[in-house]
């Protein structure tokens, strides 16, 4: 069981990492705190936006709709590789996913099949949306890939966790997709790598 490390200590263990951070606006504050606790932290889980063109995708996963108000993570990864940080705290991105999943994560093992909606993620998980259109032909450059494996390495090496605390929607929540264009598999690997 983690505390949220604090936004402070978030934005230099990502600096720590090598990664060049924008910080937009309030993001240290903004939050869904108001809806429900953020905390215990157990991991960190990836996205893709279903967006092109970094500006509107930072400004969307900032506000969020009328339908789910932002923040929709913690940090939007654009193609160039920068991480914009847009929240802290709880934040609508993870949903209600498979419980089986969440102790899997908490213990670092192989991961079962996702298949209830039974558990609070926005409370247990980092989250990082990454640009890209999630049609599995929307290329995900070089630059970009390392940021996400450095940024979800960074949380990792912050809370002492290894490559198996971080996971995708995918294997999350049923029926989601994201992020699509490359294995969780291979990106738990370049994690590794790069906590080593």
């Amino acid at each position: 069981m983690a505390p949220p490390m604090s936004a402070a200590g978030f934005l230099n263990a990502l600096r720590n990492e090598g990664l060049r951070v924008v910080e937009v606006g309030d993001w240290k504050t903004h939050n869904r705190d108001r809806k429900g606790p953020w905390g215990p932290v157990h991991g960190v889980m990836i996205h893709h936006t279903v967006t092109s063109g970094t500006e509107e995708t930072v400004q969307l996963c900032r506000d969020g709709y009328p339908a789910l108000p932002g923040p929709l993570c913690h940090g939007v990864i654009a193609k160039d590789g920068t991480v914009h940080l847009v929240g802290y705290g709880r934040a609508n991105h993870a949903g209600s996913g498979d419980a089986d999943v969440l102790r899997a994560v908490i213990a670092e093992k192989a991961l079962p099949p996702d298949n209830a909606a039974d558990t609070d993620g926005n409370r247990h998980f980092y989250g990082f949306e990454c640009e890209n259109l999630g049609d599995g032909q929307d290329p995900w450059p070089p630059a970009q890939l390392a940021a996400i494996a450095k940024a979800a390495a960074a949380v990792c090496r912050r809370h002492g966790w290894t490559e198996r605390s971080v996971i995708g929607h995918l294997e999350w929540q049923p029926g989601k997709i994201d992020p699509r264009g490359f294995s969780m598999d291979w990106l738990r690997s370049r994690i590794a790598e790069q906590l080593k």
